[in-house]
């Protein structure tokens, strides 16, 4: 679980891994955003995210997808809580909703 304070102006991220008929697949070329609904809740507002690179996390296979989170930011400004987090990877056919942790805003 990640803490930010509110009024910090950070990034949020999650190690995403994707395979193709079994084998590694780079997303970066795909469309990726996040949602923080609270606890329990469902994702419904987006904010498009992006990726920290185009190479995978350095000894994996996963790719780093993230949003910028606070105020004066192009991503969403949360009041204080806890937030389930969830990432969305827009892909030809597949649009996966992957929970992927929490976030805590104090």
């Amino acid at each position: 679980m990640q803490t930010i304070q509110r009024e910090s102006r950070e990034y949020v991220g999650a190690e995403v891994t994707v395979t193709v008929q079994g084998q590694p697949y780079n997303p970066t070329g795909d469309v990726v955003a996040f949602a923080f609904p609270p606890i329990g809740g469902r994702p419904a507002t987006w904010y498009e995210g992006g990726w920290d690179g185009s190479q995978p996390i350095p000894g994996t296979t996963a790719y780093r997808a993230q949003v910028l989170v606070g105020p004066s930011s192009s991503g969403p400004t949360l009041d204080p809580g806890r937030y389930a987090v969830y990432i969305r990877v827009t892909d030809s056919p597949e649009q996966p909703v992957i929970p992927v942790g929490q976030l805590t805003v104090t």
